[in-house]
């Protein structure tokens, strides 16, 4: 449900509302605008009555809500989202361009790649410190020392860190160094994590599941947002379909569904979703041309040697180019980069 208040109503009537919402046993999340007041109501609220809160001092309007998120639905919120991340908007015509290995692996490799990246004006490193696996006896990542030359490295090219929080007791001490929290794929639906990253208050890239539904990602960012985090950035990254000559399947649509259904903006990860380097440029320019706020690429000095997903990253010299032959898409899209 949705209380919208009257333009100019004082912010007593709205906690009136919040309190008596809150006797009730529901959580009441307001959204304070330049004219106007919303309320977001969480909780079981078919029992509320909605002739009552209408009648109630400074409301204009009570909506429920179909869909069974709310905070992310633009029934609440017209206007898209905008995160701003060290000088950069992700979710206007801006478009955010992410780079980086797919692991950190030793400070000599973040600095190549930084000094290369910086150089073309990427101002959003990613790299992972603490790496999820499928085998035990793959490179988990460096941990705390990953992270360490990350934000390190990051500080000397003035560069923003994205990298990815596996487990609960992690999330204070990566939120300490990182710029963006990503959650990734396996772990979207772990709910615990995502309750704590809503009370970080620092932006979160959330990654769709391998095989989870657009409704399924949209209730994912729910709960950080009702945990009082509302920085939050989709992304799609491909689901897990019969096929096998990529990695995953890029499931582009899901782009502009989630312009259409929510304000968080959404940026595509062309690298993951087909584990093939050949395939990263159409992809990108698919991606640009179905609305995506960014674009998150593996890029590493080189692949050949990487402890990870080798195949998949491009080295700054080819990552340059894909920029230059992704500028005319972006135009014709009116977005910058």
């Amino acid at each position: 449900m949705i209380i919208v208040m009257k333009s100019g109503a004082p912010q007593s009537d709205a906690a009136k509302i919040m309190e008596e919402l809150e006797n009730k046993g529901l959580q009441p999340v307001p959204l304070y605008g330049v004219e106007r007041t919303v309320i977001a109501v969480i909780g079981e609220e078919r029992e509320l009555n909605v002739g009552h809160l209408e009648s109630l001092p400074g409301v204009e309007n009570v909506m429920r809500v179909v869909k069974p998120y709310k905070l992310v639905s633009r029934e609440i919120q017209k206007e898209p989202t905008t995160i701003e991340v060290k000088g950069i908007k992700i979710g206007n015509n801006q478009l955010a361009m992410i780079a980086g290995p797919c692991s950190v692996e030793s400070e000599n490799q973040m600095e190549k790649t930084a000094s290369a990246l910086s150089k073309i004006g990427i101002k959003l490193l990613r790299g992972g410190a603490f790496k999820p696996r499928t085998g035990p006896y793959s490179f988990q990542g460096l941990g705390k020392e990953g992270l360490e030359i990350m934000r390190n490295v990051a500080d000397r090219h003035k560069m923003a860190v994205i990298t990815e929080v596996l487990d609960t007791r992690d999330v204070e001490l990566i939120a300490q160094k990182a710029d963006i929290l990503q959650v990734g794929a396996r772990n979207m639906q772990n709910f615990e994590l995502l309750k704590e990253l809503g009370i970080t208050k620092k932006p979160v890239l959330l990654k769709r599941g391998l095989s989870a539904t657009i409704e399924e990602l949209l209730l994912a960012a729910e709960y950080i947002l009702s945990h009082g985090n509302s920085e939050v950035i989709l992304c799609e990254r491909g689901i897990r379909t019969f096929e096998k000559e990529t990695r995953n399947t890029l499931a582009l649509a899901t782009v502009p569904l989630v312009k259409q259904w929510s304000h968080l903006p959404i940026i595509v990860d062309p690298s993951h979703a087909t584990g093939k380097k050949s395939l990263i440029e159409p992809l990108s320019k698919a991606a640009i041309a179905c609305g995506a706020d960014g674009i998150m690429i593996e890029v590493h000095p080189n692949p050949e040697e990487a402890l990870s997903d080798g195949g998949q990253q491009l080295v700054p010299e080819e990552f340059e180019k894909l920029l230059e032959n992704l500028k005319p898409i972006a135009k014709a899209v009116g977005k910058t980069f």
